[in-house]
């Protein structure tokens, strides 16, 4: 299925820690990317989650931007939110990807996304639940808009490389029970 790769964020730090009211804590670098390097089993390389035991199976994180869209007119917004703001390493335009997650007792579906470099496939692991932040972050509203809409959290199968732009989007049909 085709798909667009419509950000991609890795960063060295948790910038939505603390209090939301005293404001998210900057990166030290920029953290828009342009390219991405993913190892199995550990994440974006670069990445605050790279590696992390605990964060295994939620190392990287993917969103629709049609969940974005969808908010930005429920809550009249005249432009459309940026979706690097949901500190979300991976932001797809095409596919509703929180319709991968795993839902109780089943396990999320395997997925692989192409964006030219050779397809990297990815376990689609628990929803990644919006946070308070949100309503900082984008606009009042946007924590409880999001319900549902967070996007997922995956463990990265392969090595590979992905990159803004066009992609394709396969879904592994699920494992006989």
């Amino acid at each position: 299925m085709p798909v667009e790769i419509v950000g991609l964020l890795v960063s060295a730090v948790h910038a939505y820690e603390g209090r939301p009211l005293d404001g998210p804590r900057p990166d030290p670098e920029p953290a828009a990317r342009t390219e991405v390097t993913v190892r199995a089993g550990l994440g974006l390389v670069g990445d605050r989650y790279f590696g992390r035991p605990a964060h295994r199976n939620a190392a990287v994180t993917v969103i629709d931007a049609g969940a974005l869209d969808d908010l930005a007119a429920r809550l009249r917004r005249d432009h459309p939110f940026d979706p690097l703001l949901t500190r979300r390493n991976i932001v797809l335009r095409g596919f509703p990807v929180d319709d991968l997650a795993a839902r109780r007792g089943h396990a999320g579906a395997v997925f692989a996304l192409d964006s030219g470099a050779g397809a990297v496939r990815f376990q689609a692991n628990r929803p990644a639940h919006p946070c308070a932040w949100m309503d900082v972050a984008l606009a009042p509203g946007a924590f409880r808009g999001l319900r549902g809409r967070g996007g997922i959290r995956c463990t990265p199968l392969d090595d590979g490389v992905l990159r803004l732009g066009p992609a394709t989007l396969t879904v592994a049909p699920p494992a006989p029970e």
